[in-house]
């Protein structure tokens, strides 16, 4: 079987949820992954929980890889330029895989606000954390893929269009995310780079199993308080799609598009932790969209 044990992956925003599940699925391959993230065991992040970086690298190791946790404040253009050199420093050059997943956006979001009424500068930080320190991660670990001529970048979001998401600042932050991953494509078509977005369904975090005081185990209990959860997907739903995306040699025929979940699984015909394949898109436009 093809495996990425000779390749060096960057998870920007590892933490926990998504971030967390795509390192150890990395892992789970054989790659090398630098786990990037604000929370160590001796700094908590404004984010306030308790998942930290270190964790989530032995999660990597345990899977089968090579995790590697770094410190990293994406929106600190000097931090991460000294992140970036030190990978390429340590991996002699080779950066094969970029997934831009930095956010921590949850507390600054107020929704039912209108662009009028919502805190600026809460909007303002969602834009820094969420679109500019995506670009200015990319800005540095490119030229390593633009010289290796070859990669994957992948730029985490929410939704596959650009249509408005229930808040002004939030919709902004996560169609850029879109249009960054389509610009990139096309910037770096001639590297033979891929560029795409990737999307989960009803993420069923870490967070957010906390927000309905729910596990796990018993997560359905939430149907109660969200009738929606019942379409959720854990964190490693969104992991097989990028381990599946990592592990295509075909990967390019879907260079400039926003792909998700549920359709990757149906392309790959993986499965979410419990067996099932939760297909959010399908749910959204019976139950959700009017």
């Amino acid at each position: 079987m093809m495996n990425l044990k000779n390749q060096t992956a960057i998870v920007a925003g590892a933490t926990r949820g998504a971030g967390r599940a795509m390192a150890i699925k990395l892992g789970e391959a054989g790659a090398t992954v630098y786990v990037t993230g604000r929370t160590t065991r001796e700094e908590t992040s404004p984010m306030q929980r308790k998942e930290t970086i270190e964790e989530t690298a032995e999660f990597v190791n345990e899977a089968g890889g090579v995790g590697i946790p770094v410190k990293v404040d994406h929106t600190d253009e000097e931090q991460v330029r000294r992140f970036i050199n030190k990978v390429n420093d340590e991996q002699n050059g080779r950066l094969d895989i970029l997934v831009n997943d930095i956010w921590g956006g949850d507390p600054l979001t107020e929704w039912g606000k209108d662009v009028g009424d919502h805190d600026l500068h809460k909007g303002l930080q969602m834009q820094r954390q969420a679109v500019q320190a995506h670009f200015i991660t990319s800005h540095y670990a490119v030229p390593i893929l633009k010289k290796n001529n070859k990669g994957l970048i992948v730029e985490i979001t929410d939704g596959i269009d650009s249509k408005y998401r229930g808040n002004f600042y939030y919709s902004l932050a996560k169609i850029s995310n879109i249009h960054m991953a389509e610009a990139m494509a096309e910037d770096l078509k001639d590297y033979h780079i891929t560029s795409i977005a990737l999307t989960p369904g009803f993420l069923r975090s870490e967070a957010m199993l906390d927000h309905f005081g729910v596990t796990e185990e018993n997560w359905k209990e939430a149907v109660k308080a969200e009738k929606h959860f019942i379409a959720s997907e854990t964190p490693y739903y969104i992991g097989e799609a990028l381990k599946h995306l990592a592990l295509d040699p075909d990967v390019r025929r879907f260079n400039g598009r926003t792909l998700s979940t549920w359709e990757l699984s149906e392309i790959y015909g993986f499965k979410d932790v419990d067996g099932t394949q939760p297909h959010w898109g399908n749910y959204f436009k019976k139950h959700v969209e009017k």
